[in-house]
């Protein structure tokens, strides 16, 4: 009897816990219906500087990707021939039929670089532009605003889309998130930035201690090799020195990571 009633009064219980509502259930919203959310918590794109003078007054890093290998290549006959970004994993026979080796198609470098230096905090808050300068003497100017596509398939049509019709907009069409420029790139670059280049056979530096040296009021103007292989001379023409930033070779895209962090730091940008 005492242990009917005990198991009764524990389902009373249960039950009356199940009918009020949690606090978790009270903030559900359900399907189709909308939400206020305060506009101060919503982020804000960063305004990316558009005019000469615009790009002049705002301190940025401009990273360079140099002898980025983008190429479009016309691939099949006739009727079933369409463009392809040019690479060593797809097209080795291609290489050896023109006599080039596979390190002259490395487009998943760029890739990697575009990935690492577009998902930082220095991008998000506005800091940062890249520009890739190809083999091929192609300026393309990169919209810190675009989503690139994380997979090197979805990637490689973008960058033959880019190179054909020379620009891409984004969905709404209001602004281009990709466009090839007019060369040189000092012309799109700050007259007063500080301006280097990444070598490995340069004099070492620690970023911690070489960045804090360069005056407040100038950009940080990085031109970084994105081949496999190739000579370092690639942004003499520009580049007021050259430096290394590890006692170890490094890919192009954890340099750019390299980079990217101790100007965060520098910064003050979590």
């Amino acid at each position: 009897m005492n242990g009917t009633s005990n198991k009764r009064s524990r389902e009373d219980e249960s039950n009356s816990d199940s009918e009020q509502p949690t606090q978790y259930q009270n903030s559900r919203i359900k399907v189709g219906q909308t939400r206020n959310v305060d506009a101060s918590l919503v982020p804000q794109a960063p305004k990316v500087p558009k005019t000469l003078t615009q790009k002049e007054n705002s301190r940025r890093l401009i990273v360079v990707l140099e002898q980025a290998t983008l190429e479009a290549y016309k691939v099949g006959k006739d009727k079933d021939a369409r463009f392809q970004l040019l690479n060593a994993d797809d097209h080795v026979n291609i290489l050896k039929k023109n006599g080039r080796e596979t390190y002259e198609a490395r487009p998943d470098i760029t890739h990697q670089c575009l990935l690492t230096l577009l998902d930082s905090p220095l991008n998000k808050a506005g800091l940062l532009q890249v520009y890739i300068h190809t083999q091929k003497k192609v300026l393309i100017e990169v919209n810190p605003h675009i989503r690139i596509p994380r997979t090197f398939k979805r990637f490689s049509g973008l960058m033959v889309q880019l190179l054909h019709k020379l620009s891409i907009r984004s969905v709404n069409g209001t602004e281009k998130l990709l466009r090839v420029i007019k060369n040189p790139i000092t012309d799109h670059l700050p007259t007063n930035a500080h301006k280097i280049s990444l070598s490995w056979d340069a004099p070492t530096v620690r970023l911690s201690e070489y960045l804090p040296k360069i005056p407040e009021d100038q950009s940080i103007v990085v031109a970084v090799g994105a081949m496999a292989h190739g000579t370092d001379d690639f942004a003499d023409s520009y580049v007021d020195e050259k430096i290394g930033v590890s006692e170890y070779s490094l890919s192009a895209s954890v340099a750019c990571g390299k980079i990217a962090c101790a100007v965060e730091d520098l910064w003050g940008i979590l």
